[in-house]
């Protein structure tokens, strides 16, 4: 779970949900983020990388998807707050 704006940390990577959308119950479902992940890697001496930067899709997740060895992001759901 992650906050609009706020980083979060998932191994080395930090993930950033800058929007999130969702349509309304009574349409079919779809959920939208868009997202900024960087890669710190296992030495904090060095920069910070961006890995993605754009929009996912929970109906849709492989139409941009973030290439990483090791790592895999799903969007599931987008809350109203």
């Amino acid at each position: 779970t992650a906050t609009i704006g706020m980083p979060i940390r998932f191994g080395t990577l930090e993930i950033t949900v800058q929007r999130c959308a969702f349509r309304p119950p009574e349409e079919p479902p779809e959920n939208v983020a868009f997202l900024e992940v960087y890669d710190q890697g296992h030495d904090a001496s060095l920069p910070r990388r961006r890995v993605f930067s754009g929009w996912v899709f929970s109906s849709s997740p492989a139409v941009s998807a973030l290439e990483h060895p090791v790592f895999d992001i799903t969007l599931i759901d987008c809350l109203a707050e």
